[in-house]
């Protein structure tokens, strides 16, 4: 029996991968602009650092995380999102000692073990930013705006982005009662999974796709904020009007993660079925704490976005991902002498920044035209035992057929990059 990539899994083949290249390489030049410095953290950690940070009550910890013990009989997590372990970092290594604001992100693959359909795989791969040091709502709004500014410099089109408040623990506690008193009467007709959330975390009540009918004319935890709470989300709100990022307000918006506060936001486009979230956020103040920063608590927030559901927008919008430069150039030697030759120039080339390749495998010269017509080469340098006598290579142009002869001493040297711009 042959061996089979696993369940939720994906081969990105060449082809495909390009255009992962091509998302992975705009996430990181946008973050340039936004002053975000990378960071890569271990792809799997000590579970109790998911437990502890994401929420012992979310789906992710109860259901999906692929956890195992190692060889000395600890419990480790593939990594299912990617702040905590962010968090962590920042802890562990005292970056919270720095002056600045601390601006981090990453790109890579997360583990959630769930039923894999359009967009969403057991390994799936996000790109994340997290900002920790300050309770400004303007770097609420900022961690927005990147996110939306990556969706529009792609080409997504008609994405929305639906923020919240969550308020602080003290809000959430006065929340909580109303809302347990709210679905009382019909506990016992929702699932299994919100009869447990009605215990341990009632807000995720409005989280649940199965039970949405019994949360209409739920309270609204906007009518529950304090002064504070009210006056940062305010304040976020005039910061993305002056930015001129859209925005509405869903007062149902709660995330799947336990650790939010304040500011909570979702990125929203159709595309892939009755799933719209292409990616999203919130402020997390506490999390530094509760994850091992006593006494060194910091405020934070964050996003973190899908790569393939943003894939399959893309796609369903007939967005053209740009391809990557075709070869330069194409070197064909004919004859024993002549392919030696071409062998050291195309390591020259090479070296010198040009994107070059020649055939491995013995063919004969009609065979390796339509190698080099199948690597959309923009030049063929041919080479032949009578040009290397007279030091000569001849250029076609595969567009035009245009043929030119160069001296090997040339394109051997700096002055290459010219004939093949």
């Amino acid at each position: 029996m042959s061996i089979q990539k696993p369940k939720g899994t994906q081969d990105l083949l060449p082809g495909e991968v390009e255009k992962w290249q091509y998302l992975e390489n705009k996430a990181r030049e946008l973050c340039q602009r936004f002053n975000y410095k990378e960071i890569r953290s271990p792809i799997f950690e000590e579970t109790e650092l998911f437990i502890r940070g994401v929420g012992e009550t979310t789906d992710i910890v109860g259901k999906e995380m692929y956890t195992f013990l190692d060889k000395g009989n600890r419990s480790m997590t593939l990594r299912p999102e990617g702040t905590a372990g962010v968090v962590r970092a920042y802890v562990e290594n005292k970056l919270y000692g720095i002056p600045d604001l601390t601006k981090l992100y990453y790109v890579g693959p997360m583990f959630r073990y769930e039923q894999p359909q359009a967009g969403r795989y057991r390994q799936f791969h996000q790109f994340g930013i997290e900002a920790f040091g300050s309770v400004d709502p303007s770097i609420d709004a900022e961690v927005i705006a990147l996110g939306y500014t990556f969706y529009k410099e792609i080409g997504l089109k008609e994405v929305t982005v639906e923020i919240n408040s969550v308020g602080t623990p003290s809000v959430r506690a006065a929340y909580r009662e109303q809302l347990q008193a709210f679905f009382a009467p019909v506990k016992d007709q929702m699932c299994k999974d919100c009869q447990i959330r009605y215990e341990r975390n009632p807000m995720r009540l409005l989280d649940c796709k199965i039970d949405q009918k019994f949360g209409e004319g739920a309270p609204d935890i906007l009518e529950f904020l304090d002064e504070e709470c009210r006056t940062h989300f305010d304040q976020v709100k005039e910061h993305l009007t002056a930015m001129e990022i859209p925005f509405r307000i869903n007062p149902r918006l709660v995330r799947g993660l336990d650790y939010y506060t304040h500011t909570a936001f979702e990125y929203k486009a159709a595309g892939i079925g009755a799933i719209d979230t292409i990616g999203g956020g919130g402020r997390y103040n506490g999390l530094v704490e509760q994850i091992g920063g006593h006494g060194n608590d910091q405020p934070g927030v964050g996003l973190g976005l899908g790569l393939e559901r943003i894939l399959l927008v893309l796609q369903a919008q007939g967005v053209e991902i740009p391809k990557p430069d075709p070869l330069d150039v194409y070197l064909i030697g004919l004859g024993e002498a002549a392919e030696k030759e071409v062998t050291k120039l195309l390591h020259q080339l090479r070296v010198q920044g040009i994107k070059a390749e020649k055939d491995y495998q013995g063919r004969k010269m009609k065979a390796q035209m339509k190698s080099a017509d199948r690597f959309q080469a923009t030049y063929v340098a041919i080479l032949g035992d009578d040009e290397l006598a007279r030091g000569e290579i001849t250029l076609k142009k595969m567009d035009t057929g245009a043929q030119l002869t160069v001296s090997l001493v040339d394109i051997g040297s700096n002055a290459a990059k010219t004939l093949f711009q």
